[in-house]
Protein backbone atom coordinates (compact mmCIF):
# COMPACT_ATOMS: atom_id res chain seq x y z
CA UNK A 1 0.00 0.00 0.00
CA UNK A 2 1.12 3.72 -0.75
CA UNK A 3 1.35 6.45 1.24
CA UNK A 4 1.25 9.97 0.97
CA UNK A 5 3.48 12.69 1.67
CA UNK A 6 3.43 16.60 0.81
CA UNK A 7 6.13 18.28 0.15
CA UNK A 8 6.29 22.46 1.39
CA UNK A 9 8.52 24.47 -1.32
CA UNK A 10 9.41 27.55 -0.40
CA UNK A 11 10.66 30.56 -2.01
CA UNK A 12 12.28 32.74 0.21
CA UNK A 13 13.56 35.51 -1.56
CA UNK A 14 11.09 34.99 -5.13
CA UNK A 15 11.69 37.95 -7.85
CA UNK A 16 8.35 40.36 -7.42
CA UNK A 17 6.02 40.64 -10.44
CA UNK A 18 7.13 36.92 -11.92
CA UNK A 19 5.08 34.07 -12.58
CA UNK A 20 5.75 31.12 -10.77
CA UNK A 21 4.30 27.46 -10.99
CA UNK A 22 4.27 23.82 -10.25
CA UNK A 23 4.37 22.16 -13.06
CA UNK A 24 1.77 19.10 -12.99
CA UNK A 25 2.00 16.28 -15.64
CA UNK A 26 3.97 18.42 -18.07
CA UNK A 27 1.64 21.73 -17.04
CA UNK A 28 2.08 24.78 -15.17
CA UNK A 29 0.03 23.92 -12.09
CA UNK A 30 -1.53 26.95 -10.00
CA UNK A 31 0.38 29.67 -11.35
CA UNK A 32 0.77 32.36 -8.65
CA UNK A 33 2.79 35.75 -8.86
CA UNK A 34 5.81 37.04 -6.12
CA UNK A 35 5.70 40.11 -4.47
CA UNK A 36 7.88 41.30 -1.82
CA UNK A 37 7.93 37.55 0.71
CA UNK A 38 8.30 34.22 -0.03
CA UNK A 39 6.00 32.15 -2.10
CA UNK A 40 5.21 28.33 -1.00
CA UNK A 41 3.78 25.54 -2.77
CA UNK A 42 2.18 22.54 -1.71
CA UNK A 43 2.08 19.51 -3.30
CA UNK A 44 1.60 15.51 -2.61
CA UNK A 45 3.49 12.85 -3.26
CA UNK A 46 3.07 9.12 -3.67
CA UNK A 47 5.40 6.98 -1.60
CA UNK A 48 5.61 3.30 -2.07
CA UNK A 49 6.68 0.38 0.10
CA UNK A 50 9.37 0.01 -1.92
CA UNK A 51 10.73 3.91 -1.52
CA UNK A 52 9.76 4.85 -4.85
CA UNK A 53 8.55 8.24 -4.73
CA UNK A 54 5.33 8.81 -7.64
CA UNK A 55 2.81 11.13 -8.76
CA UNK A 56 1.58 13.31 -11.11
CA UNK A 57 4.62 16.44 -9.82
CA UNK A 58 7.35 14.20 -9.49
CA UNK A 59 10.04 13.60 -12.42
CA UNK A 60 12.36 10.81 -13.25
CA UNK A 61 15.94 10.78 -14.30
CA UNK A 62 18.17 7.37 -14.20
CA UNK A 63 17.18 4.95 -11.66
CA UNK A 64 17.15 6.81 -8.77
CA UNK A 65 17.54 10.16 -8.99
CA UNK A 66 13.22 11.95 -8.53
CA UNK A 67 12.82 15.77 -8.72
CA UNK A 68 9.90 18.05 -9.06
CA UNK A 69 10.08 21.47 -11.24
CA UNK A 70 8.79 25.13 -10.17
CA UNK A 71 8.17 27.05 -13.52
CA UNK A 72 9.16 30.72 -13.79
CA UNK A 73 7.97 33.38 -16.24
CA UNK A 74 6.62 32.29 -19.36
CA UNK A 75 6.90 28.50 -18.50
CA UNK A 76 4.16 29.34 -15.27
CA UNK A 77 1.91 30.75 -18.12
CA UNK A 78 3.20 34.63 -18.60
CA UNK A 79 3.82 35.13 -21.82
CA UNK A 80 4.89 38.75 -21.36
CA UNK A 81 7.53 37.64 -19.10
CA UNK A 82 11.29 37.99 -20.57
CA UNK A 83 12.38 34.95 -17.95
CA UNK A 84 11.15 30.88 -19.15
CA UNK A 85 12.87 29.17 -17.13
CA UNK A 86 12.37 26.38 -14.57
CA UNK A 87 14.03 25.39 -11.34
CA UNK A 88 14.85 21.26 -10.28
CA UNK A 89 14.46 20.35 -6.86
CA UNK A 90 15.79 17.32 -5.96
CA UNK A 91 13.49 14.94 -3.86
CA UNK A 92 15.12 11.74 -3.77
CA UNK A 93 18.15 12.77 -0.67
CA UNK A 94 15.21 13.52 1.48
CA UNK A 95 16.67 11.77 4.45
CA UNK A 96 14.67 8.19 4.65
CA UNK A 97 13.64 8.09 8.18
CA UNK A 98 11.62 11.24 7.57
CA UNK A 99 9.44 9.65 4.70
CA UNK A 100 6.58 8.35 6.89
CA UNK A 101 2.85 8.51 6.36
CA UNK A 102 1.36 12.04 6.36
CA UNK A 103 4.11 13.72 6.80
CA UNK A 104 4.63 17.53 5.86
CA UNK A 105 8.04 18.18 4.32
CA UNK A 106 9.58 21.82 3.90
CA UNK A 107 12.60 23.36 2.28
CA UNK A 108 13.57 26.63 1.94
CA UNK A 109 15.19 27.42 -1.52
CA UNK A 110 16.45 30.73 -3.49
CA UNK A 111 14.62 32.29 -5.54
CA UNK A 112 17.44 34.45 -7.42
CA UNK A 113 20.56 33.42 -8.85
CA UNK A 114 23.99 35.38 -8.62
CA UNK A 115 22.80 37.55 -11.20
CA UNK A 116 19.43 38.48 -9.78
CA UNK A 117 17.57 36.95 -11.88
CA UNK A 118 15.13 34.01 -11.00
CA UNK A 119 17.06 31.11 -9.70
CA UNK A 120 16.93 28.26 -12.09
CA UNK A 121 18.39 24.91 -13.13
CA UNK A 122 18.87 22.43 -10.18
CA UNK A 123 18.29 24.87 -7.63
CA UNK A 124 19.82 23.70 -3.87
CA UNK A 125 17.84 24.50 -0.91
CA UNK A 126 19.41 27.11 1.12
CA UNK A 127 18.34 24.91 4.51
CA UNK A 128 17.54 20.80 4.68
CA UNK A 129 14.21 19.40 4.63
CA UNK A 130 12.87 19.60 7.51
CA UNK A 131 9.10 18.35 9.41
CA UNK A 132 6.88 21.12 8.84
CA UNK A 133 4.98 22.73 11.25
CA UNK A 134 0.91 21.79 10.50
CA UNK A 135 -1.84 24.50 9.12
Amino acid sequence: MADTVTLRLIIDDPVPGVRYSLQKDDLPFEPRTADDGPLEFELPITLHPDGRMTGPFVRREGPERRFVYIRIGTSAGDHASPWSRRAKIDIHDIPKLMLVPDAVLEVHLPGRGKDGSPACATVRPVTPWSPAKRR
